[in-house]
């Protein structure tokens, strides 16, 4: 168990006075409940450094102290020159309030920990802040861990960042909505890049893993070897995941695909290596998610095929919108197993049921 971090304080010789470990009892507990005449980034980071006090009370007092900070003082609080660690503190306390997190969002002293919790949030405007924030975006993989699992991280914003991170959408895939432009980043991930990261992070010990990531191999890998590669990519953050999402094989695709990050699965499903039978498996796969299907079915190259068009009418995992725009391409055989099948959402099957009727088929 790691012991807790220091957390170093600056205070004026005023407001020191009332935080000394030194200092009389009751002065602290007068200071916890925050009637004190200092600024209000002072004030709040006087009630933190005591809601850590060895004395209970006092550590009860200036919590509530703290999380009730009127709105005028926690304005300032949370746009101004703020402590880091106070910040975290907040962003915690406050984190049902939108309109806080967005300020906290949009302040430079905010450290990047804190960012990251922020992305994790239901409040879609923080998620928006996040996404565009470049620089934070390079120096911190758990902020892009942390949009990839949030909810509300919607396609635009998916392909915002995989653009900034050097995953283009395919020229084939229908835009659902209209990204924000973003100006191309001289960091931006090439294959190049891709490579030689997963390379140093592989290590010259691991030349056998890197080729059984990087290169194509012929027949099915046994077992071990499949342990293997999940476990060794399990050790990897998710810009480690993005980047061999581009330049990985078979192998490689077929664990990141499955990720529970939409950004490293949709990165997975558009690397320039898929190839057509990969497209079909993942059209019927029931272990991928519904962004990775939606992407599949946004392509125009890949729905000319008819088993992809097949797959995806047949998926329950595939949006219901997307399912019944290809349930108007399929065959009439196909149509009934449709319209008999206990396996897709019901407004699929009626809509089978509907086109066979239309045909004078039942």
């Amino acid at each position: 168990m790691t012991s807790p971090q220091k957390i170093k304080l600056t205070l004026s010789p005023e407001a020191e006075r009332y935080v000394r470990r030194d200092a009389p009892a009751d002065v602290r507990r007068m200071a916890a409940r925050g009637a004190l005449p200092l600024p209000p980034t002072e004030l709040a980071t006087v009630l933190f450094a005591l809601s850590h006090d060895p004395d209970a009370e006092v550590k009860q007092t200036a919590r509530e102290s703290l999380e009730g900070l009127p709105e005028s003082v926690a304005e300032s609080v949370v746009t101004g020159d703020t402590h880091p660690a106070v910040l975290g503190y907040l962003a915690h306390a406050w984190k049902d309030d939108g309109d806080r997190m967005e300020r906290l969002a949009l302040n430079h002293a905010t450290d990047d920990h804190t960012f990251a919790f922020l992305a994790t949030l239901p409040h879609r405007r923080v998620v928006e802040i996040a996404s565009q924030n470049q620089e934070r975006l390079l120096r911190a993989p758990e902020i892009v861990d942390a949009l990839g699992e949030n909810p509300l991280t919607g396609r635009a914003t998916i392909d915002r960042i995989l653009s900034f991170l050097g995953v283009d959408r395919p020229e084939a895939e229908v835009v659902e909505e209209t990204p924000i432009e973003e100006a191309a980043d001289p960091e931006a991930l090439t294959d190049e890049a891709a490579a030689e990261a997963l390379r140093a992070f592989l290590g010259d010990d691991s030349s056998a893993f890197a080729s059984e990531l990087l290169e194509e191999i012929d027949g099915e890998l046994d077992p071990e070897q499949q342990g293997n590669l999940y476990a060794l990519v399990q050790q990897m953050n998710v810009m480690q995941k993005i980047k061999l999402a581009r330049m990985g094989n078979k192998e490689a695709r077929g664990l990141l695909v499955r990720d529970r990050n939409k950004l490293i699965a949709t990165a997975a499903i558009r690397s320039p290596k898929m190839t057509d039978n990969e497209v079909e498996g993942y059209s019927r796969a029931r272990n991928v998610s519904d962004d990775v299907l939606r992407t599949i079915a946004m392509n125009r190259e890949w729905t000319r095929n008819y088993q992809v068009k097949l797959g995806l009418a047949t998926n329950p995992k595939c949006p219901i919108n997307q399912a019944v725009k290809f349930i108007n391409f399929l065959q009439e055989r196909d149509l009934r197993n449709v319209m008999k099948s206990k396996d897709v959402p019901s407004a699929v099957a009626m809509h089978a049921r509907r086109l066979l009727q239309k045909k004078g088929k039942i």
